[in-house]
């Protein structure tokens, strides 16, 4: 059973924030019409990846109907209005202000229509100084300081995925389920503000609690842990895989059946987890001696037998084939393509990612003004 299956969503939505909210909520049922431009929303046009359909836009929009309309038009504002009058949720991720200028922004609407869950994804809170910033994903990954914890000792990078923008949508779906449960006990709908900065400052946190608490800041630590080790990658004599070490146990196991260097345990260097951060360069070494004399199988086969977690450093290509890898066959314009499968859900309702407009002169039909 689809649990959203009578729920009515709006979105005048682009890229990747709201999209993945409203992906999460066509995935369980819900309709979701999909207000355009006319030339198409931002992720329409960054690549023709998949079938002639953006990657982006291939991703996020399965079960969608999608509807052209010029929202600084008169006639098709009504309209929109009509459609937002009779929906249970509408989100929008235009540039800051620019719903309000069009009585779009969330109070408004709910001020209008009392039992609607309205949200506005933004970059940065609108009752901060930062209110007028635009916001996309590299600049706020900048902002917030995540490219300061990510990358090499030299270098700061960005994470390779949209992080803050899928995270932000993943807060918004969180935010309207919470509403809607609120709702049906209530019968008052929500104004919500879901906040890309905020997102990705509340993922910082452990790194923000460091520096403020700590009087230190995090180090860029490349395919290691920064609080953690060892946690991150070794180089084997075909190869890298990633080791994890968390607790007392798990070291123990580590220097008696991986490295064969039992006396390693209580070496004051390296006895405690804070000890061995502090001195990962010269633990390090030693591992670095003893794991490139083996091959990745035989450290696998010792990690295993040492009930030790392990991973291997995959490509996209390794993904591709993973056994793990759950794909679900949609649907584009151009032809059918295997995406992966939600995370959420195993049962999704079904339905292709639209062609730009396909479904507005229906929509036009269905919401047509009435004269009673």
């Amino acid at each position: 059973m689809l649990p959203l299956k009578e729920l009515l969503v709006v979105a005048i939505e682009q890229a990747v924030a709201a999209p993945t909210c409203t992906l999460r909520l066509a995935d369980a049922g819900a309709r979701v019409i999909k207000i355009e431009r006319a030339e198409g929303e931002t992720a329409r046009h960054y690549d023709k990846a998949v079938r002639g359909t953006s990657a982006y836009f291939a991703w996020l929009n399965r079960g969608k109907e999608s509807a052209v309309l010029d929202i600084k038009d008169e006639t098709d504002r009504a309209l929109v209005e009509r459609m937002v009058a009779k929906a249970d949720v509408f989100i929008q991720n235009l540039a800051p202000g620019g719903a309000q200028r069009l009585g779009l922004g969330a109070s408004g609407l709910v001020a209008r229509y009392p039992r609607l869950v309205a949200v506005d994804i933004v970059g940065y809170r609108q009752d901060s100084a930062a209110r007028d910033m635009r916001a996309y994903d590299m600049l706020i990954q900048a902002e917030s300081g995540l490219c300061s914890v990510t990358g090499t000792p030299d270098t700061p990078v960005k994470v390779g995925v949209s992080i803050a923008d899928v995270m932000t949508g993943m807060n918004a779906h969180a935010a309207v389920l919470e509403a809607l449960i609120e709702r049906s006990t209530s019968g008052r709908g929500s104004a919500i503000e879901i906040a890309m900065f905020d997102t990705m400052a509340d993922m910082m946190s452990v790194p923000l609690l460091h520096y403020d608490y700590g009087g230190k800041p995090t180090p860029r630590t490349g395919l290691e842990h920064a609080a953690i080790y060892p946690y991150g990658a070794v180089t084997c004599s075909d190869g890298e895989i990633v080791i994890v070490v968390q607790n007392p146990g798990e070291w123990r196991r580590l220097c008696t059946s991986v490295l064969g260097r039992p006396d390693l345990i209580e070496d004051p260097l390296f006895h405690d987890n804070p000890s061995r951060v502090e001195n990962r360069q010269a633990l390090g070494v030693i591992m670095a001696g003893i794991f490139g004399a083996m091959t990745r199988t035989e450290a696998i086969t010792k990690l295993e037998a040492a009930k030790l977690a392990w991973s291997k450093v995959s490509t996209v290509k390794d993904l591709s084939s993973h056994a793990a890898l759950r794909r679900l066959t949609i649907e584009t314009p151009g032809g059918p393509f295997e995406g992966v499968a939600s995370p959420v859900r195993r049962a999704i309702k079904d339905g292709p990612v639209p062609a730009l407009g396909a479904h507005t002169e229906a929509l036009r039909n269905e919401f047509a003004e009435t004269t009673e």
